[in-house]
């Protein structure tokens, strides 16, 4: 491990640039102004504190957003958010290394889209593999599981012996554990950081299901993962052995009510879509959510003057890019005529 590894943490230009990074989308807030204002002093400032030690995580804000469920998340400081990007451009791609193939959540070069892809992939080969088994009356099975409370469930001493496993620099984990303590339990929705430290915490898992289970077709996006088999049974023996894994290893639990075995060919609800016969489609209450803001937009901006009907074809252009993806012709063509017409 590179001994001046904390010193690129620090490093003015990796400052510099992780500011940039974060006030991305944010750039007129009052926080990001201020920070602004003695932009140089601060990032000295913040470049003296970090290699003195001094430096010390600040709280968070917190507040819900209500999207597919109700999240809690919790916003750092302006300049936290400094910290959080200047950590991760150096050692994300250290711990990028160690991670499997198809972890596809916050890394480059992955993705919804391309999990989806992976997955359609995947089932084609599983069928393929069972024809020229000629087992005529077998399907495809999936077992899709998604974990209890996830982020508020990390056991911080877990996550600090995983980390340290892969960052043998103590200057640099002692700002993790200041990060990582920051948040009483759990790791909080909001840090770049949690992002990372999430891939970190579940690779255990993804290697336990590759290296000893032996699964070959396995995908995880987050705490969302599937894995596909020809075999109904070993499905069910599987997800018991992961239940004891992440119990055992991690402290964590399956959901209850989203780790289940089901045919693939009765459509696989995955990452905001449903994959069934070879096509994409979206899930029925994505469209019901993007109906629900349409008309909260007319109803609470455009009839008040807030903004205008170019604004709202703008929400329409920009959700259709989204729903391009899918085998969505009609659907678009639908929602394009309810655009004319007030809700």
């Amino acid at each position: 491990m590179n001994k001046n590894l904390f010193e690129q943490v620090a490093d003015f230009k990796n400052l510099h640039s992780a500011y940039f990074a974060a006030r991305r989308c944010k750039r007129y807030r009052s926080c990001v102004l201020k920070f602004e204002y003695n932009l140089e002093e601060n990032l000295l400032t913040l470049k003296k504190e970090l290699l003195n030690k001094t430096y010390h995580h600040g709280g968070y804000h917190e507040f819900i957003i209500t999207d597919s469920k109700k999240r809690i998340i919790k916003a750092p400081l302006f300049r936290d958010r400094i910290v959080h990007h200047a950590l991760c451009n150096i050692i994300e791609p250290i711990l990028d290394r160690g991670f499997i193939y198809d972890s596809y959540a916050c890394r480059k070069g992955k993705g919804t889209h391309v999990a989806v892809k992976r997955l359609e992939s995947f089932l084609k080969s599983c069928s393929a593999t069972q024809k020229r088994r000629d087992v005529i009356s077998s399907r495809v099975y999936c077992l899709k599981c998604d974990i209890s409370k996830y982020f508020e469930n990390v056991d911080h001493e877990i996550l600090l012996e995983l980390l340290e496993k892969k960052i043998q620099n103590g200057d640099i984990l002692w700002l993790l554990r200041e990060i990582i303590g920051s948040n009483a339990q759990g790791i909080p929705i909001g840090n770049l950081t949690s992002q990372l430290f999430a891939n970190v915490y579940l690779n255990e898992l993804d290697h336990f299901i590759k290296r000893v289970l032996g699964e070959r077709y396995y995908i995880r996006y987050m705490d969302d993962f599937l894995i596909l088999d020809t075999n109904k049974w070993h499905l069910r023996e599987t997800k018991e052995r992961l239940r004891m894994f992440l119990c055992d290893r991690l402290k964590l639990e399956l959901h209850p009510k989203k780790a289940e075995i089901f045919p693939a060919d009765k459509g696989i609800d995955f990452l905001g879509y449903v994959v069934r016969n070879n096509k994409r489609f979206l899930r029925k209450s994505t469209v019901k959510r993007f109906l629900k803001k349409k008309r909260r937009y007319y109803k609470t901006m455009i009839k008040n003057g807030q903004q205008t009907e170019v604004f709202l074809q703008n929400v329409f252009n920009s959700w259709r890019g989204y729903i391009c993806f899918a085998d969505s012709y009609k659907l678009i063509k639908d929602i394009r005529a309810s655009f004319c017409q007030p809700f």
